[in-house]
């Protein structure tokens, strides 16, 4: 650390799409060792893929870090705001012979990895445009536009201690020079990652184990412009519940499609952290914990599975946690998702309710629902269970909720054991058909408990209509 003042990581995501898991883990690591260490944490948006990046997925991401609670020190920070100083830098390379410009097309070198592969090598690129001692270069060909390469170091080893993996070494025979800058001049991302992170003093770097191979050239890079090298950690797949590679063309790993469905961001980030980390045998903690216990010790180097089932798990823990005023309020907001107005002080008395049988907030909405809006019993279960056995029950039932004084769970009670004294009926055989009718389906908590929350003269004309 004798080369930075402080510890530093960021999140770099590219605008291509959303947010998706695998980079908001990469975040979580990132932002909670930056704030176990008293450092900063920063957010770059990696935007140098003109023709794909889009200011509606820069959107999604801040949205989604938000979401999570992912503060940032600084940023988002835009690489194409960052051109000049990119051109600076490859200026200052090829002036010191570390970086050239290359003529060859792309005729020209498929014909040279042709001969290579017949030749049954390697395809690396053979550098016939690197200036040398002693070499001659033709002419830049009249038409062509050059691009920019890095001349990496022919001879010798590439070694980092990861902070996940070890120590890793690959020689510099495996790799070839590199493409700094495109022809339209623009930084390709090893080359732009390198002076980002050298600006914005990066400490230490956790991203996905597809960098691995990416590493030798940037540290190659870093030690050309006589940056300090940050510690680089790689973090192993995450596999999805099929086993293959959780990714963006498969299942739901969009954040936000999380936070759509009502999970919680709380709930998010604890079953994110244990997807490559513990402490301990902790499952079940909050970010405060997390950040007080996340010092980069204890990462896991082998893939992670992705498992709904114990999301959900974590998920419902969290949700039994949260302050009642806040659930009040998300559950308003997932019931307008769901085109259901109400305000947070018609929902707050009714969350004890119905929170434990939930994993989401979603879930908690759909329970809620039936008291904003008509209910639709299914065909299937008015034929079921509204038989005309119990018809004559429901309608003495409803004759006794209607002449209740006072409307609370103990009136409802007596009404309905007076109700099923006189019927004969056990208390299924009347309770379910009175779901059915009022709450829409024939499994709810406690029905007194259920329907005290209902209108009283509501209730009694539902039972009365049928």
């Amino acid at each position: 650390m004798s080369s930075f003042d402080k510890i530093r990581t960021r999140i770099a995501p590219s605008p291509t799409g959303f947010l998706h898991l695998g980079t908001a883990r990469t975040a979580l690591y990132s932002w909670a060792y930056a704030r176990h260490h008293g450092g900063e944490f920063v957010l770059r948006i990696e935007d140098t893929d003109v023709a794909r990046s889009t200011q509606d997925s820069v959107d999604q991401i801040i949205a989604a870090m938000n979401w999570l609670g992912l503060s940032y020190d600084e940023g988002p920070v835009y690489q194409m705001q960052r051109l000049d100083r990119y051109q600076a830098v490859i200026e200052q390379l090829i002036a010191e012979g570390k970086a050239y410009r290359c003529y060859a097309t792309p005729e020209d070198l498929d014909a040279m990895r042709e001969a290579q592969r017949a030749r049954g090598e390697k395809t690396l690129y053979d550098r016939r445009w690197r200036p040398e001692p002693g070499k001659v270069l033709p002419a830049p060909p009249e038409g062509v536009k050059p691009v920019v390469r890095f001349a990496n170091p022919i001879e010798g080893d590439v070694t980092w201690h990861d902070i996940v993996k070890g120590p890793i070494t690959i020689n510099n025979r495996e790799i070839d020079d590199l493409i700094i800058a495109r022809q339209d001049g623009v930084p390709t991302y090893n080359f732009a990652v390198v002076v980002d992170d050298w600006d914005m003093r990066i400490s230490h770097v956790f991203r996905g184990d597809e960098h691995v191979n990416n590493t030798p050239w940037q540290i190659n890079i870093f030690r050309a412009l006589g940056a300090p090298l940050p510690q680089f950690g790689h973090l192993p797949i995450i596999l999805g519940d099929d086993g293959l590679k959780l990714s963006k063309r498969r299942g739901a790993v969009s954040v936000m499609d999380y936070a759509d469905r009502g999970y919680l961001p709380e709930g998010m980030l604890n079953y994110l952290a244990r997807l490559g980390w513990s402490h301990g045998d902790d499952e079940l903690f909050s970010a405060e914990q997390m950040v007080a216990w996340f010092d980069g010790s204890h990462l896991s180097k082998s893939p992670a599975q992705w498992d709904p089932a114990k999301l959900d798990w974590v998920n419902a823990h969290h949700l039994k946690q949260v302050e009642e005023g806040r659930l009040a309020q998300l559950v308003v907001d997932q019931l307008a998702h769901r085109g259901v107005i109400a305000a947070a002080s018609q929902v707050q008395n009714k969350l004890a309710l119905f929170k434990d049988r939930c994993v989401t907030v979603g879930d908690l909405a759909d329970w809620l629902r039936m008291y904003f809006e008509p209910v639709a019993p299914s065909a299937e279960d008015l034929a079921t269970h509204v038989t005309p056995a119990v018809r004559p029950a429901i309608a003495t039932f409803a004759g006794k909720l209607s002449a209740l004084a006072t409307w609370d769970k103990a009136a409802i009670q007596q009404a309905l054991k007076d109700t099923l004294t006189e019927s004969g009926l056990k208390m299924p055989q009347l309770a379910i058909p009175v779901r059915v009718l009022v709450c829409g389906r024939p499994q709810t908590p406690s029905l007194d408990a259920v329907l005290e929350h209902f209108d009283q003269k509501k209730v009694v004309e539902l039972l009365q209509a049928r």
